[in-house]
């Protein structure tokens, strides 16, 4: 009797701890700055090299980078939120919605 407690108490705690933080990660919004960079793979993009780590990643393959900011070279502030459900053909980094973006000089 007492081990079936003490099963029912860490599936409870497993369930309550990586449940909470799959939730945290399903809503990730990220900032920092970054690189655009173009990837001549898959017919090429435009991807964003991060400055800092975001979930063990530093690229970025934002799905709705404006024309203006697609300039091998140019450094940028983002802010994007990370899109877990999604995937893409071209296999690199991690996909992300830009949510505000601007040029740095």
């Amino acid at each position: 009797m007492k081990m079936n407690k003490r099963l029912l108490i860490i599936v409870i705690i497993f369930f309550l701890l990586f449940g909470g933080l799959s939730g945290c990660i399903q809503k990730s919004i990220i900032e920092g700055t970054g690189t655009v960079k173009y990837i001549d793979l898959e017919g090429g993009f435009y991807g964003i090299i991060s400055d800092t780590s975001f979930f063990g990643f530093k690229s970025l393959d934002p799905i709705n980078l404006p024309i203006e900011f697609q300039e091998d070279g140019l450094r940028v502030k983002f802010k994007a939120r990370i899109l877990w459900n999604q995937v893409s053909f071209h296999m690199w980094g991690l996909i992300a919605k830009i949510l505000e973006i601007e040029r740095l000089d």
